[in-house]
């Protein structure tokens, strides 16, 4: 098959690489569809993640057709067409019990903090991803879902992970008829967060962002207001003015270990990487956000060290909360946003491209050229009748 291979830092190619089998009776195989370029991806592809290893495929946002099931597998058969979370979960520990899916407990030897995900590295299990014509699902009784007839295929693949995860990251923030919210980043999750915001009860939403295309199409999809951080001497006295000197009620950081912003920040944490990230956008929030206010973090950060300035949050009161999405969660409730026509999500896709241009597309993304928010990737052949992977290629 087909699959886009990481060879090193801004170094990826599309190669040939063995079909995926059935390792396990728990265990399907899916013929992808659509896949997409997540901003996480591009953390493995600047070499900011620990044990990326080259011959990795990425890609933790795929939708497909299951054309191969384990012995064990129940729930599912060959001609499905189904979206798989980027959790890979066990649905019975301890934590799955809680449907805190992202955190199971079972499928992710390397760490008790998250659990497997597909495509991110040997730290998150170490499995390969969609960024290819074939990928192996495990736990497929538990992990995949049918996508409903109505429902388009390009609304599927995000709600893998973009959609669920910036509606989770407005859910963290707890927010209340007529708060202010102030979104930071206006990539696919910081979108999807400002407008599941709205759907919370919002009464503001700013969205802060330095790239000028983007913070157009934020407002335009998100009926937001934004804010150019190069334009802003001090981001927290700035967001203060805004809101009557108090600052905002909620602020929700989906940018994570590549912010720009602060050189000191950027120095550390990605030239260096003294720490797990630049924790820019952290600050910010913590600073910004008022005395009582709640903060929510999806923004990805490395294992390691930080500096957070945990002496401002005690001191001012503020409830944190963050995770990585639990998406299945939070499917049912987003299925009918779309179907009551509240949400859009293929509307944030802005280019659509072959999976042997893997490489341009990760570029495009990567250094933010001819206005990309989303790249979906289709794999050869990807809407033509599957073949069944117990025959011959």
């Amino acid at each position: 098959m087909l699959a886009m291979e990481y060879r090193g830092p801004y170094r990826i190619r599309t190669v040939d690489k063995p079909t995926p089998a059935i390792e396990h009776p728990h265990d399907a195989i899916v013929r992808v569809l659509r896949s997409c370029i997540c901003g996480s991806d591009l953390h493995l592809y600047h070499g900011l993640v620990p044990d990326t290893r080259v011959g990795s495929t990425f890609g933790h946002e795929f939708i497909g057709e299951v054309v191969d099931v384990g012995s064990e597998v129940r729930s599912l058969q060959v001609g499905d067409r189904v979206l798989v979370p980027f959790n890979i979960f066990c649905g019975t520990c301890f934590f799955c019990q809680r449907e805190l899916f992202s955190n199971c407990h079972a499928t992710n030897p390397e760490a008790t903090a998250v659990g497997g995900i597909y495509g991110y590295s040997h730290t998150t299990g170490g499995y390969d991803g969609g960024q290819a014509e074939f990928v192996r699902v495990p736990m497929a009784d538990v992990g995949p879902t049918r996508i409903p007839d109505d429902l388009h295929l390009e609304d599927a693949v995000l709600l893998t992970d973009a959609l669920p995860t910036g509606y989770q990251a407005a859910e963290m923030g707890d927010i209340r008829e007529g708060d202010t919210v102030v979104i930071f980043g206006a990539g696919p999750i910081g979108l999807f967060a400002a407008k599941s915001a709205w759907l919370m009860g919002a009464g503001r939403v700013l969205v802060v962002d330095h790239v000028p295309y983007r913070l157009e199409f934020a407002s335009r999809f998100a009926q937001c207001e934004t804010i150019n951080f190069l334009e802003v001497n001090d981001m927290a006295e700035h967001i203060k003015r805004m809101t009557d000197g108090l600052g905002a009620d909620v602020c929700v950081d989906c940018v994570g270990a590549e912010a720009d912003g602060s050189f000191l920040q950027r120095l550390t944490g990605v030239r260096l990487k003294l720490q797990a990230g630049a924790a820019t956008v952290l600050h910010w929030a913590v600073n910004s956000v008022r005395k009582g206010g709640r903060l929510s973090i999806v923004g990805v950060y490395g294992p390691t060290f930080n500096a957070f300035p945990i002496g401002n949050a005690l001191n001012k009161g503020l409830t944190l909360r963050m995770n990585q999405a639990s998406v299945k969660r939070h499917l049912p409730r987003l299925i009918e946003h779309i179907r009551a026509g509240h949400l859009r999500p293929r509307d944030i896709i802005t280019h659509r491209m072959p999976l042997e241009d893997v490489a341009d597309a990760y570029h495009l993304f990567s250094s933010k050229l001819d206005g990309c928010i989303k790249a979906v990737l289709i794999p050869p052949g990807a809407d033509a009748p599957a073949w069944s992977a117990r025959s011959p290629a």
